[in-house]
């Protein structure tokens, strides 16, 4: 598993940072935020699953 891992990050080397001013972030915590403010409007946009409707 260590193997597969390996092909896709080198885990000796240190991770990629992005700055703006006083701001910096790495790449790899910028994508997970990213994609939880994506999976959050999809949430409001999406509609509810309704179930059965009432008479």
């Amino acid at each position: 598993m260590h193997d597969f891992v390996s092909i896709f990050a080198s885990l000796d080397s240190p991770g990629i940072y992005l700055g703006w001013g006083a701001f910096q972030i790495q790449l790899g915590n910028l994508i997970v935020i990213l994609v939880m403010i994506l999976l959050f409007v999809l949430a409001l946009f999406l509609p509810f699953p309704s179930g059965r409707k009432r008479k």
